[in-house]
């Protein structure tokens, strides 16, 4: 990867985790903007975390744990699979894997937007908080699991007890579904569902994809209240 004349570099194998997450936070808290290249990041672990400005940052490998974990405002590009909890917790900015994550992609994230151009494993979205995920493969089981706000796309296919016990979220799933989890129930797409999901793949750089293609879920809402029938398992 060639490496822009105003780029700064961050190399892996010339220095520990520690030191390059500082070099990488030198602009957190402020608006200026600025451009690294990390190059050997060998899988490691929590790289890229904590970014707090306009940043980009251009990962040239696969990386391992919470890549990109609490991003506020940057754009972080893994060229590469990453590991689990891939933008765990992130408020905003970007963050696109160009190949496969592991399971827990994008948990609790609040903010920003997600892209993964392979697959994500399983809880893809667990407990999401107000991010957008657009998956260009597949997703594993128990994805969207106790996912509270936000919008999850899916170009390919989702596994077993997607959405199970869900609240406000939005899920576009293109593919098959092996099984919807509990209060999980597929839902009308409505023109203004199809102009969101429009949205959505066209910020993926999906703009031929058809929306027509999709099915929407969401949550029954049978979860919310107290019903006096079910006073015994109480």
């Amino acid at each position: 990867m060639s490496v822009g004349e105003n780029a700064i570099v961050v190399d892996l194998a010339e220095m520990d985790l520690r030191s390059a997450n500082e070099k990488l936070q030198a602009l957190n808290g402020t608006a200026e903007t600025g451009h690294f290249k990390v190059r050997n990041p060998r899988g490691t672990h929590a790289l890229a975390c904590g970014l707090d400005a306009p940043v980009s940052v251009e990962i040239d490998g696969s990386t391992g744990y919470y890549c990109g974990g609490m991003n506020k405002s940057a754009e972080i590009t893994v060229h590469g699979n990453a590991g689990q909890g891939v933008a765990e917790n992130m408020m905003s900015g970007t963050v696109h894997v160009k190949g496969d994550c592991s399971q827990a992609a994008g948990a609790t994230a609040h903010g920003g937007l997600l892209i993964v151009d392979g697959n994500a494993a399983a809880r893809c979205g667990i407990s999401l908080k107000g991010a957008d995920i657009v998956v260009k493969g597949d997703i594993g089981h128990m994805s969207c699991f106790m996912a509270q706000a936000g919008r999850v796309v899916v170009l390919g296919d989702a596994g077993a007890a997607l959405g199970d016990s869900l609240y406000e979220v939005h899920i576009y799933v293109r593919g098959t579904v092996e099984s919807l989890g509990a209060d999980c129930i597929e839902k009308e797409m409505r023109d203004e569902h199809k102009t969101e999901l429009r949205e959505l793949l066209d910020k993926a750089d999906c703009k031929d994809v058809d929306v027509s293609e999709f099915k929407r879920y969401g949550s029954a809402r049978q979860l919310y209240h107290f019903q006096v029938d079910n006073l015994d398992a109480y």
